[in-house]
């Protein structure tokens, strides 16, 4: 049990790191807040998922894809996805409230 722990940790450690360094500050904002509050809660195929997704190079275009201003490709049109989307409709409206934007 504390080997798969670590195992865990160590991965979404990694996620992490690319999450919230992709080289475009809007994608980092939403996937790096992301992988740190949800991506505890999410199983191997999610992570699978997630990994796939943040392995894209084309950091305009995830981020497109995540706000829905360009057509996702089937195999990232995933269950995940739509969590970073609600993710991000939730986050952001929290900033609104506090005062952002």
């Amino acid at each position: 049990m504390a080997d798969t722990d670590a195992r865990l940790k160590e991965r979404l450690g990694r996620i992490g790191f690319r999450a919230w360094r992709r080289g475009f500050r809007e994608a980092d904002l939403v996937l790096g807040p992301f992988v740190d509050q949800v991506g505890p809660t999410l199983d191997d195929a999610e992570l699978d998922s997630l990994e796939a997704l943040l392995a894209q190079d084309d950091d305009h275009r995830l981020y497109a894809w995540i706000i829905g201003t360009e057509p996702t490709p089937t195999e990232h049109d995933t269950p995940v996805l739509a969590k970073i989307r609600a993710f991000m409709a939730e986050h952001v409206a929290a900033a609104v409230a506090e005062g952002a934007g």
